[in-house]
């Protein structure tokens, strides 16, 4: 179970990261992905820089607290951080995404999130 905790977290820290660079270098795109598309050349590019940093920030964090302070600090970092991923399902049906993506992407992705962090509580 251990390794399945670690490399799980990893995982996901690491698609933060990612997530991060994807809003800063590929805005658009992203965006469409994310589920409530903006156009990052007209008002939206700074909000779209605004959650680059955030999730790449989130990402590292996380590996930083994985490597330096442990599973039980990364299970509490876990639980926190998923208000962000439930908080997104909540912004793209706000905003006019689809069910599919609200519930397919950022719900199953808070869902995945408490997983990693009650397998970290576990270790």
């Amino acid at each position: 179970m251990t390794v399945t905790a670690y490399t799980l977290a990893v995982l996901l820290d690491l698609f933060c990261v990612f997530l991060g660079y994807r809003f800063l270098f590929q805005p658009g795109p992203a965006a469409a992905g994310y589920g409530v598309p903006a156009d990052p050349r007209g008002d939206a590019g700074a909000y779209l820089s605004v959650k680059g940093l955030r999730d790449g920030t989130f990402g590292l964090l996380g590996l930083v607290l994985l490597a330096f302070a442990g599973a039980r600090a990364e299970a509490w970092f876990m639980l926190a951080v998923a208000l962000v991923p439930f908080g997104d399902t909540v912004n793209v049906l706000r905003n006019g995404g689809t069910k599919a993506v609200a519930f397919g992407i950022h719900f199953a992705t808070a869902i995945v999130v408490l997983i990693s962090a009650g397998l970290l509580f576990a270790v």
